[in-house]
């Protein structure tokens, strides 16, 4: 049988409208300057949060931000423009027809990046979205470590041969079972880590017990010569301003964590947007490259 020549629009016709080569091609390029992007933005520390307290958390994520979202125009942009400039030219397609695909091919280019971008630089990404976390949380860890400093530094002391890594919540009950009523049984060391069990007992719970302001007043009253009235008085405020302290760095964590948590909310918003302008940037200059493709 003879062969037929079929005009170009009939075999234009039986093609897919789709060119994944150039798709393909313009989403490694757009993958690929992302990550460049991004690396130079943590060069120059605008994708990054500095944790020292004479840097504004809020200037430094504003400009994480804003080059996030310079780095998805720019990434999207020639991802786009690769795509439109790279497929196939439809010679019998109407030009509104030429317009929609060549918008498509952008958008299939930008998506394909995206999926690329959060399959193989995820980390990278949500490192950089959760700098306003990290940097909440690096805050809350030091209102409470600077609230129980003094009780840490002495419950994290290995005179002996306790664990300098902390103590076990049970060794307050078993001070207890092993207090002794004659003076001068206990050395200082061990007296000053059992007063700081006692205190991290307490302090949480809201109250002292009675018993255990009664043998820190005896063992004050020991140690210092002063009255039984005045120890008693000095356990009462020595306590006090161990709960203040604690209640201080209670709320100022909380603070922080709300900020963080209102910070990694705005962060999450910034980048959504990011995408969709990136999504809308990478159709447009399809169709540039796509009309410079056909001209």
């Amino acid at each position: 049988m003879p062969a037929q020549n079929l005009p170009d629009g009939a075999v234009e016709a039986r093609r897919s409208g789709v060119s994944w080569g150039a798709i393909f091609a313009g989403a490694v390029a757009a993958a690929a300057l992302s990550l460049v992007l991004y690396l130079l933005g943590s060069g120059l520390g605008f994708a990054a949060v500095s944790p020292w307290s004479d840097n504004s958390g809020v200037a430094l994520g504003i400009s994480a931000i804003l080059w996030l979202t310079f780095t998805q125009l720019a990434a999207s942009a020639v991802g786009g423009y690769l795509a439109g400039r790279l497929r196939v030219k439809w010679a019998s397609v109407r030009t509104d027809e030429v317009y929609f695909r060549d918008t498509a091919h952008g958008m299939l280019s930008w998506a394909v990046a995206t999926l690329v971008t959060a399959a193989f630089f995820g980390g990278l990404m949500s490192k950089m979205a959760g700098t306003a976390v990290d940097a909440g949380a690096g805050v809350a860890k030091t209102a409470v470590a600077s609230g129980a400093a003094a009780t840490a530094a002495v419950a994290n002391n290995d005179g002996g041969n306790e664990n300098s890594a902390g103590t076990n919540p049970l060794d307050y009950f078993s001070d207890m079972l092993l207090r002794s009523e004659k003076p001068g049984t206990v050395d200082d060391a061990n007296l000053r880590r059992e007063t700081v069990r006692i205190l991290a007992n307490s302090v949480p719970n809201g109250s002292l017990a009675t018993e255990d302001r009664a043998y820190l007043a005896t063992r004050i009253a020991e140690r210092t010569g002063l009255d039984r009235v005045t120890a008693e008085r000095r356990v009462d405020d020595v306590y006090a301003r161990s709960a203040a302290a604690a209640a201080k760095a209670k709320a100022t964590a909380k603070e922080a964590a709300d900020k963080a948590r209102k910070a990694a909310a705005g962060t999450a918003l910034w980048l959504t947007v990011s995408l969709f302008i990136g999504a809308f940037i990478a159709s447009w200059c399809a169709t540039i490259g796509g009309r410079l493709r056909d001209n």
